[in-house]
């Protein structure tokens, strides 16, 4: 319940998120944790962290943004982005030839999940390790088990 209402008030649908890559090293590493929030009224700016979906995909990708056009079209902004650790933007590489979304050239504030405000180092690698390795997963569910039972 506090989940839904924290994603209520910094106006985000999942106002955690975990760093699934080093793309952004040294900003974030692989495992924090970035708490999100989503000011409609305040546009997105260079130099922002942002966490994004691209269309047809469910993973967020969190990366910085480098251009931002308006293309004379009011209230419309067109983001360009790049992660910190990546050598070419992501226009050539993450859009179109990764996400296989030839139409997308640009990420629009409809795509952006939220702006990082802050971080908890490395808390996140629980989650990462129990998707890499699912064994682990049930190998912790049996020890929880086994001492609910001990202890019972």
């Amino acid at each position: 319940m506090s989940y839904k209402a924290w994603g209520l008030y910094t106006n985000c649908e999942s106002p955690l998120v975990v760093v699934l890559s080093e793309s952004m090293e040294p900003a974030f590493a692989r495992g924090d944790i970035l708490f999100l929030s989503n000011n409609p009224k305040k546009p997105i700016e260079i130099g922002d962290i942002c966490v994004f979906k691209i269309p047809g995909r469910g993973i967020p990708i969190v990366h910085r943004v480098l251009v931002n056009h308006d293309f004379s079209k009011p209230n419309q902004q067109y983001l360009l982005t790049k992660g910190d650790n990546n050598r070419v933007d992501d226009r050539a590489h993450l859009y179109q030839e990764l996400y296989s979304n030839k139409d997308m050239s640009w990420v629009e504030p409809k795509h952006v999940v939220g702006r990082v405000q802050g971080q908890l180092p490395y808390l996140g690698m629980f989650t990462i390790y129990m998707t890499d390795y699912p064994m682990l997963k049930y190998a912790l569910l049996g020890a929880v088990g086994l001492v609910v039972f001990l202890y019972e």
